[in-house]
């Protein structure tokens, strides 16, 4: 029974979104629990938790704010310019690309005029080292397009960890909040006024930062 119920959540968790799945899966490590407890004699649910406070957070003590991340990664000024520089990169990538491709287009036409004057070990040589040009080329833009991601993500990570958090965490205590929720995950009510900060995150991180360096991409 606990794995239909496990294979119905893993079904669910697309459908009804990460906060759902959440409470679903601690549903379930709920009833997995109680099987293991009733197996093997363990104590009962009320004797487990009989040391837990009762004490909890009230809809009146609650201060409450969303943040809408993907509008602070398309709105910020940092981000922006970061998106600018992995696109740089990535245009120099896709141009290198169009040169070896224009190459290697003339190279297999050579061969193929050749077919008739080379013998065929000097031919099958030729064929293996223009195959084996190909292959290297699709590898080296596959490792390069890898690292311009790599340096991109790490940018990224970056300027969470040194700024965003960090202005995050101070509209927290300036607003005097007790929670900050993601707002791609959150539906909000015509009348829920000052609820949403991501204004003020943007305003604020553009402030602290405009610009954040990519770290170049090996290959470039």
């Amino acid at each position: 029974m606990v794995q239909n119920k496990t294979k119905q959540a893993k079904t669910n968790y697309a459908k009804i979104g990460i906060v759902a799945a959440i409470v679903v899966a601690v549903a379930i490590l709920g009833v997995v629990i109680v099987n293991a407890v009733s197996h093997h004699g363990g104590v009962s649910v009320d004797r487990a938790v009989e040391s837990i406070s009762s004490d909890a957070a009230t809809g009146a003590d609650l201060r409450i704010a969303l943040v809408r991340m993907d509008a602070i990664q398309s709105e910020a000024n940092a981000l922006q310019d970061l998106r600018k520089q992995r696109e740089s990169y990535e245009s120099k990538l896709r141009d290198e690309l169009t040169a070896e491709q224009k190459k290697l287009e003339k190279e297999k036409a050579e061969i193929e005029k050749s077919q008739d004057v080379l013998s065929q070990d000097a031919l099958q040589r030729r064929v293996a080292d223009y195959q084996r040009r190909v292959t290297k080329l699709q590898r080296d833009l596959t490792e390069r397009a890898q690292s311009i991601e790599t340096s991109y993500q790490k940018a990224l990570q970056d300027i969470q960890a040194k700024h965003l958090d960090p202005v995050i965490e101070g509209i927290i205590a300036k607003k005097n909040l007790s929670l900050v929720i993601d707002g791609r995950f959150a539906r909000m009510g015509a009348n829920a006024q000052n609820l949403d900060i991501t204004d003020d995150v943007v305003s604020a991180l553009n402030k602290k930062v405009s610009k954040v360096k990519m770290e170049k991409p090996k290959g470039f």
